[in-house]
């Protein structure tokens, strides 16, 4: 019976454990979140809301913004090293942020 409940214990830390690791995306935009927000929403008014975009969307800038084809002098900086692995979790993880639109007070 010990036993049993040692096995049922490590089988209940063992998902939590892996509950707790964020999407690849998610862990991968810890550097983004410094201008865009923990959660895609920009935390500096000259940075743009990367949550709720279009996946289609964000791969095609984060390549033009790799490659230079979109200049930006911060950006270029920041998506140079980018995979294209590294691109479609970051786009996976911002497309799949839900936003709701409302009107200002």
């Amino acid at each position: 019976m010990t036993r049993l409940a040692a096995l049922a214990f490590a089988a209940a830390f063992s998902v939590n454990v892996l509950a707790a690791d964020p999407p690849p995306g998610q862990a991968r935009a810890r550097p983004c979140s410094v201008c865009h927000g923990l959660n895609g929403i920009s935390a500096q008014p000259d940075a743009p809301n990367l949550a709720g975009q279009p996946r289609q969307y964000l791969v095609d800038q984060l390549r033009n913004l790799r490659s230079g084809k979109r200049p930006s002098e911060v950006m270029n900086i920041m998506a140079r090293p980018l995979t294209d692995d590294d691109i479609a979790a970051l786009a996976d993880w911002y497309s799949s942020i839900a936003i709701e639109a409302k009107e200002k007070p």
